[in-house]
């Protein structure tokens, strides 16, 4: 009996001591995984984004921009303020996300001239040189509605595809 206790008692260290190695080791997976992961931004997916606030969007493209943050542009719909992440240096499309533009306004009232020129330009300056062109000629006229682009036309305008 003394023998078997003896043997038993042996191999459970033997499997403790096996156990806490593979722990170890499994332990230091999540952590070389953790600090791999840190070394790179995370990406950021944009669903349906209908857009928003000028202000708020603003805020929120400074912050992701200081970041470095990938940004994909994957739903059915970017409309508005949300085709706005199209001048982050990294944001990707899908080809066949719908962009949808439109002039700015204050709820979907026209802005006195000075006004409505500086935040259309505060807009295209975060689109790609060719869409700028075209947002300051055409796209910024509509305010109720949107022009709608393809994001496989936005490809072609050089904002890579995701």
């Amino acid at each position: 009996m003394t023998e078997t206790k003896s043997r038993l008692g042996a191999a459970l260290r033997g499997l403790v001591t096996g156990l806490t190695a593979v722990a170890a080791v499994a332990a230091t997976v999540p952590a070389t995984e953790a600090a791999s992961s840190s070394a790179r931004p995370a990406s950021y997916v944009i669903g349906n984004d209908r857009g928003g606030y000028l202000h708020d969007r603003l805020l929120e493209l400074t912050n992701l921009r200081s970041q470095g943050t990938r940004v994909e542009i994957r739903g059915k719909v970017c409309y508005s303020t949300c085709t706005m992440y199209l001048g982050l240096p990294h944001t990707c499309v899908d080809p066949n996300t719908v962009f949808g533009f439109h002039g700015p306004s204050r709820s979907g009232r026209r802005l006195e001239q000075s006004q409505f020129d500086y935040f259309s330009r505060v807009m295209a300056d975060y689109y790609p040189v060719p869409l700028q062109k075209w947002f300051m000629e055409k796209g910024r006229n509509r305010i109720s509605g949107v022009h709608k682009i393809r994001g496989s036309e936005i490809i072609r305008m050089g904002v890579a595809a995701c």
